[in-house]
């Protein structure tokens, strides 16, 4: 977080368009990805530069050019040089702390968005930044890391050269990354959903300052989703509106499905943070509960030795002419008073209620 704002504040005075990379170090080497789908068939490659994505720029079909690793600015500016991005575009391609976004530039739709991964092992929540660039007949997409997406299924689809996918234009293939990245939404609030009813479970059995430092890490990953999640909904409702001659109409209908989807995906978030809220209201109250049970405790305790300390202090006084003093029994008189008066006080707590550990 401090060396994003870090590489944020290194970019104050630099002129609009600059693209420097703002983000987490990245050590994987940048690949670029290719899948063309023409006369001749489908046909996936691997560039080993920028300029040589170039025979695809008016090339007749569909063409999905896939960028993982932004971390070098160098290659984003020569492939942005080479289907003609706008400077404005590729800066905010390189500035991975963008929110979700719309915008059309130079006859291109340019839409970013967050994709989610559940770390199994630290059972946290993990982002990546996402950016699309769709053109007349390319589809650019630019990941901030490498080594994996959750576009896998979307790939098979197109490399197998059947199914709507294969037959529409980028536009349907924008759709169907976004929706990809949309269902695995469902699944890393599955994974939190469980995380929480864990905690809840926890709760009621016997809470700890464990429990605490969960709710409030759960309750950061709420607000986290809420915060990315809630401007793809209007990302969504503007495409939905149609209104750009890149995006047809018959996939204006399936972004209207893909929006509904958002809409579930927030009010699970909701739900989630209202949850949250209940269980640090049910964790303090529990707490609280302790405290009053121990308090309630230790005050029945002081109750009992009022009068037996001043028992204790009224013969412990050294006058000479005490009555009492004198009494062949009056040391066994003074312990057995103070045995009913114990007795006495137990007896009023436990016709009171006191001493059950539901009141």
């Amino acid at each position: 977080m401090f060396e994003s704002l870090h590489r944020r504040i290194s970019k104050k005075g630099l002129p609009p368009g600059t693209v420097t990379y703002v983000g987490r170090d990245q050590t994987k080497a940048v690949t670029l990805e290719v899948i063309h789908l023409g006369e001749e068939g489908v046909r996936q490659t691997r560039p080993d530069s920028p300029e040589a994505c170039a025979v695809y720029v008016d090339a007749p079909g569909l063409t999905w050019i896939n960028l993982d690793g932004l971390h070098d600015p160098d290659i984003l500016t020569r492939l942005g040089a080479v289907f003609h991005l706008h400077p404005l575009v590729l800066e905010d391609i390189a500035h991975t702390g963008q929110r979700p976004k719309l915008d059309e530039l130079d006859g291109a739709l340019f839409v970013v968005l967050k994709m989610l991964r559940y770390n199994e092992e630290m059972r946290t929540i993990e982002d990546e930044q996402v950016s699309f660039v769709l053109k007349k007949n390319t589809l650019l997409t630019f990941q901030e890391k490498g080594g994996g997406d959750v576009f896998g299924e979307v790939r098979k689809r197109l490399l197998a050269g059947s199914g709507k996918l294969a037959k529409s234009g980028p536009d349907y293939l924008m759709y169907g990354l976004i929706d990809a990245v949309v269902d695995n939404y469902f699944v890393v609030l599955e994974r939190m959903g469980e995380d929480i009813e864990e905690v809840e479970e926890a709760l009621l059995a016997s809470p700890t300052p464990g429990e605490l430092e969960t709710i409030h890490g759960l309750r950061r990953e709420a607000l986290f989703l809420r915060r990315f999640i809630w401007p793809l909904r209007e990302v969504l409702a503007r495409l939905d509106k149609g209104g750009t001659p890149l995006i047809e109409d018959s996939t204006i209908v399936y972004l209207r499905d893909l929006y509904d989807h958002t809409i579930q995906v927030m009010d699970t978030v909701e739900t989630f943070r209202d949850m949250l809220s209940g269980m640090l209201d049910l964790y303090l109250s529990n707490v609280s509960l302790k405290l009053n049970e121990t308090m309630k405790v230790l005050t029945m305790i002081s109750t009992i030795f009022i009068p037996l300390s001043f028992l204790a202090s009224l013969y412990g006084m050294n006058f000479r002419h005490m009555p009492e003093l004198e009494t062949q029994y009056g040391y066994f008189v003074v312990l057995g008073v103070m045995a009913c008066s114990v007795t006495g006080m137990l007896l009023f707590f436990r016709r009171k209620g006191w001493l059950s550990k539901q009141q």
